[in-house]
């Protein structure tokens, strides 16, 4: 046959088939929020390249807080509208649920992200160099440590301002995460915001080769991760012919009506589905710093500029936390007695693992580090109990936490030495004496990750307990409140050092920042008092986006 007919052939046969392809139908107004995000993020990469240096960080500034306060607002919109309740659905042709705990969980990125991008704008903690004010980040990335090109950086007064925009791409991807309907659009949403953590690692002022050995780890365990998550997601395809959750989701509890022919010979073969769901939730559970998957958070958290640790503590845990329930509760409840297990044992190990070590650490950002692996472990038990209760005390718990985190890391900005933060643990004895409204901030912080009553940390513990409780996991309970009594040890010991220790005469001070960090500081101390002291509207607002649509 010649080549102009089998040309012809297809052509014909071409010709059959465009008239059944349908155009794609999306809502963008339900997806408003993350598009809002992207798009600002877009600008900022423009404004890199157009805005003069003097302006950009103003620029920048302004573009990323009117971003996430409109998206914020959008969020609110939708839920006002019913999409978290009775309009709940699934959108942009089956890759986006927006539902309750979607919402909800994009209303926490969204705040938690914009107090993060008020302590990246903060610029009056060091002193100022060669008559510039200076920021938590390097002069120009691109420079080698040490070297002149550096040195000619910080002289001519450069800012990194690139951080803003790679916030937001970050919160872009997170937004999509907790949302994510099929396997695909999860793996994306992963890398989206997995690739901006990683650049914002290594870009501190101060310590920079230990920054960026930080960024290295995490870039080298999450490039792993990562590839496991898409190994599991390969072979959950192969189990069901489908990436989309619904579709896993029918062939896992055999309600699936039809089988492709070509798929016939794997299709509900369970070990390719056991095999395929632990790898997903394996990368899922690297998101969350849970152990055995855990290494990488201490030198991460130690390493990465300290407002960069404290929006990675408080906004990848909540997106990482809602992608695991949305998995576990809407692709998987077919296969709960075999997951259970296996997140008992992972939870138990995490709570036990994070607080223990936790005790023996002399740093104060390591000490937070391993106190966000004790608390990926309480929120587990939440995650544990397979309940309506379950999915809303999580949310609850995730809101509450990640204000109390963002301060926490906001206020160990604050207490400097002659080489920037003073981040040993033994540089802040006294400092109850020296500066008592700092410490008595950073009390409040160190009680509520404690879970002492009358803190957000006690409603959201108390929530998370009391689900696991009546969904069977009474001993998961037990090991629970044990590990929060070893976790409180080391939070109290801070407390003491700070308020009954003598000061050093030649300990740190105590910078005073601009508004922007103070606004941090107060919403972190505003809600975990509110949520502390009358948490029941939160409660009743997590019980009612506590309901996944399928």
């Amino acid at each position: 046959m010649s080549a102009s007919a089998v040309h012809s052939l297809w052509t014909t046969a071409a010709a059959d088939q465009i008239d059944k392809i349908d155009a794609p139908d999306i809502e963008y107004g339900q997806l408003s929020p993350t598009l809002i995000v992207i798009g600002a993020a877009v600008i900022g990469v423009l404004i890199e390249a157009f805005v003069p240096r003097k302006s950009r960080y103003y620029t920048q500034v302004f573009v990323s807080v009117v971003a996430l306060a409109a998206a914020f607002a959008a969020v609110v919109g939708l839920a006002a509208r019913g999409f978290g309740t009775t309009k709940a659905h699934i959108a942009a042709m089956g890759a986006i649920a927006v539902d309750g705990p979607a919402l909800f969980l994009q209303g926490t990125i969204l705040l938690t992200g914009l107090v993060a991008i008020f302590t990246f704008a903060e610029r009056r903690l060091d002193p100022e160099a060669h008559g510039n004010r200076v920021d938590s980040f390097v002069a120009q990335a691109g420079a080698v440590p040490g070297s002149e090109s550096e040195q000619a950086a910080t002289k001519a007064g450069f800012t990194t301002t690139e951080v803003f925009p790679l916030a937001l791409f970050a919160i872009g991807g997170m937004l999509v995460f907790p949302a994510a309907n099929d396997l695909l659009t999860l793996f994306i949403a992963l890398e989206v915001f997995s690739l901006p953590l990683y650049l914002l690692c290594a870009l501190a002022r101060r310590k920079r080769l230990m920054s960026q050995e930080a960024a290295v780890k995490y870039f080298l365990l999450g490039a792993f991760a990562s590839a496991f998550t898409l190994f599991g997601i390969a072979l959950l395809y192969g189990y069901a012919g489908s990436v989309s959750y619904a579709k896993i989701a029918s062939v896992v509890d055999g309600s699936v009506k039809t089988v492709d022919p070509a798929l016939a010979g794997t299709m509900g073969n369970d070990a390719l589905l056991l095999v395929g769901a632990a790898l997903v939730v394996m990368g899922l559970l690297f998101k969350v710093g849970a152990v055995p998957f855990h290494m990488w958070t201490p030198d991460v958290y130690q390493g990465a500029p300290t407002p960069v640790t404290g929006f990675m503590a408080a906004a990848t845990k909540v997106a990482a936390f809602g992608a695991l329930l949305r998995l576990l509760y809407v692709v998987l409840p077919g296969m709960r007695w075999d997951w259970r297990p296996v997140m008992w044992g992972v939870a138990v190990i995490t709570m036990l693992g994070g607080a223990i070590v936790a005790i023996t650490q002399t740093d104060i950002k390591r000490l937070l580090a391993y106190s966000s692996i004790a608390h990926a472990g309480f929120i587990l038990a939440g995650v544990i109990a397979t309940s309506e209760d379950g999915v809303s005390s999580v949310l609850f718990y995730l809101g509450a936490y990640s204000f109390v985190t963002i301060g926490a890391f906001a206020v160990v900005t604050l207490v400097r030495d002659a080489g920037g933060e003073a981040t040993h643990l033994s540089k802040w004895a006294g400092l109850g004496r020296r500066s008592p409204l700092v410490a008595a901030v950073f009390a409040i912080f160190l009680l509520a990750f404690a879970g002492i009553p009358l803190t957000s940390g006690f409603a959201g513990k108390f929530a998370v307990f009391k689900a696991a409780a009546e969904g069977g996991a009474g001993p998961l309970v037990v090991i629970g409140v044990l590990s929060s009594a070893v976790a409180a040890f080391f939070y109290i010991r801070v407390i003491v050092l700070m308020f009954f220790s003598e000061p050093k005469a030649d300990g740190p001070t105590v910078a005073v920042p601009s508004p922007l960090t103070m606004a941090a500081i107060g919403m972190g101390v505003a809600v975990t008092l509110v949520l502390g002291v009358a948490p029941q509207y939160f409660l009743d607002l997590a019980n009612q986006a506590g309901v996944f649509v399928r």
